[in-house]
């Protein structure tokens, strides 16, 4: 865990983004002594994103397994798949 004060942040930007970008981690930011923000690069958070979007859709999915609707298994997923791009998946 990175943590720096917010006089770093104000005073000297370019080190703390190259930082978050050598990194690739969250930074958090404190103001007086507490927790204020947590700032990360652009490709960190957008990874982070996708991350949480799939962890979703998993979430949904095991709860729709657990409901008891119907699934599709591997193999009916790969016809699916060749049939709509014509080729062996």
């Amino acid at each position: 865990m990175i943590i720096k004060p917010s006089t770093a942040l104000r005073n000297d930007y370019g080190s703390i983004s190259d930082l978050a970008h050598k990194e690739d981690m969250p930074i958090y930011i404190t103001k007086n002594g507490e927790g204020d923000l947590v700032i990360m690069s652009i490709d960190a958070f957008e990874r982070r994103e996708e991350v949480l979007k799939l962890r979703a859709k998993l979430a949904a999915a095991e709860q729709s397994r657990l409901s008891g609707q119907p699934a599709v298994s591997i193999e009916e997923s790969r016809k699916r798949l060749e049939e709509i791009y014509g080729q062996n998946v």
